[in-house]
Formats: C-alpha cells, sequence, structure tokens
C-alpha cells in the first residue's frame, strides 16, 4: 500500500496522464452526454493508482473538509473533498479531461441560449471562479459500506459552474463490493422520469452533467434535468474519485 501512496502522491509523468485521457473514448462518450445526459470514457487509471487514491482516505492533512451523508440527510456514507494543493495525479487528470470537455461544453450553453463560453485551459477556467469568490477545491474521495447510499442531486456550488463532470471507480464490483451502482435520472418535461444503474470497473471513468442537458425538441433545444447517487452497497466497501471542475465558495 505504502508503494501504491507513493505512485500518485509523487511527481508523475504529465504527459503520461494526458496521453492516457487522449486514448479515451470520447466521441462515444460525448455523443451520449448529448443523447443521455453521460458517457462511459474507458479505463483512465490503474489498479495501482485506485489502490493509491483510496489509501489518502486515511491521510487528514490532505483534505480540507469531510461530510458524513446522513447528517445532511444527502443519503448515508461519507466523503471528503481535497485541499490545496491536490495530489499531482487528480490535478493532472483535471486539466487533461477538462481539455476534451470546454468546447463541447460551450456548445451546450450556446444550444440552451445561456451566456458563458469556456476558456480553453482549466487554470483559466479557475480563474473565473476566483474572480466569483469560489476558491475551495472540490476534487473529492467517496466511500461507501454496507447499506450506504448517495440520494439523487447535483454538484453545483457556486454562480460559476462547469456542466460536466468525470467519476472514476477506485473499487473492484463484485471482488470488492456488491451494488452500489451509479444512478442518472432524467426529469423530462410533461413525461415520465428515465433510470440507468451503470456497473463501473475499477479504474474505469465517466463523464455526467453536472445538472441538465439540452434535448432537442421540434422548437429547438430544451433543458432538462439530471441527477445522480448511488444505489445501497449490499456488501463491501466501495471508493470513487470525482473530479469535478469548477471550485466551492
Amino acid at each position: 500500500m505504502k508503494a501504491a501512496v507513493k505512485a500518485i502522491t509523487k511527481n508523475t509523468d504529465e504527459s503520461a496522464i494526458a496521453s492516457r485521457v487522449d486514448e479515451l473514448e470520447w466521441p462515444r462518450a460525448l455523443s451520449g452526454l448529448w443523447d443521455i445526459g453521460y458517457g462511459r470514457l474507458g479505463r483512465v487509471l490503474t489498479s495501482v493508482e485506485c489502490e493509491g487514491l483510496r489509501a489518502l482516505y486515511a491521510k487528514p492533512e490532505l483534505f480540507r473538509s469531510r461530510i458524513d451523508m446522513a447528517r445532511f440527510r444527502f443519503g448515508r456514507g461519507e466523503y471528503e473533498y481535497f485541499a490545496y494543493p491536490l495530489p499531482t495525479i487528480v490535478t493532472e487528470l483535471r486539466i487533461a479531461l477538462y481539455a476534451h470537455l470546454y468546447t463541447t461544453a460551450s456548445d451546450w450553453m450556446q444550444a440552451l441560449s445561456l451566456d458563458g463560453r469556456f476558456p480553453a485551459s482549466h487554470d483559466e477556467f479557475l480563474q473565473q471562479c476566483a474572480a466569483r469568490g469560489q476558491t475551495r477545491p472540490t476534487p473529492l474521495v467517496l466511500r461507501y459500506r454496507v447499506g450506504d447510499y448517495n440520494c439523487l442531486h447535483q454538484d453545483v456550488y457556486g454562480d460559476v459552474m462547469f456542466p460536466f463532470q468525470v467519476v472514476i471507480a477506485l473499487s473492484q464490483p463484485e471482488k470488492e463490493f456488491t451494488g452500489g451502482e451509479l444512478l442518472v435520472v432524467e426529469q423530462r418535461p410533461r413525461s415520465q422520469s428515465a433510470g440507468h444503474a451503470i456497473r463501473l470497473e475499477q479504474g474505469e471513468a465517466i463523464v455526467l452533467t453536472t445538472r441538465y442537458r439540452p434535448a432537442k425538441g421540434a422548437r429547438g433545444f430544451y433543458r432538462t434535468n439530471i441527477r445522480h447517487g448511488v444505489s445501497p452497497l449490499l456488501s463491501g466497501e466501495r471508493y470513487t474519485l470525482g473530479i469535478i471542475f469548477h471550485d466551492s465558495a
């Protein structure tokens, strides 16, 4: 385990992470975002990297806060927000993933006739967050044990918001836990909600909308609200890394 922690806290080869992100299944994922509000990207982290990120959960000095979900009626379980400076691999993932998403994010704003185009670099986007008082980092690690779950929700932390986030599984389904599927539910105007239950393999990433997606109608695009959560864990322990691109107020 010490070797796993060292592998994700030392200075890593940024080009290696960027190359790995470049090779993800972007055409399929971006098409999925437009069609259903999420898209599977494929495997982005190795087993050693996943174990290293999980091990960080026991190091409170790396985090700015721990949330007990039951206390706030968010569900049951807990999660921790990383403090700045983020672990190197988390920073690299944030930068590399953003580079593939900002153009589509701007297209969504245009489709919904909303203000805002996103800059080409994540650093520039964080400067926009800071200008509105959003300076606290939002990448987080979530831990679920037997019976834990996450209520359907949206991750909005201030006026400046990036419309996508990425979830990466850090545990092995069936081997280390059962249950605990990622849930994505779309609320369609004048129609029943549509839901998806998604099982992610260890190291696999999925990109999903933070709040809504533009759906095409007879008179152009309209907004459908989307929430996500996690179904109850039936056995074992499940860890997840969440990459949220905007900072919090």
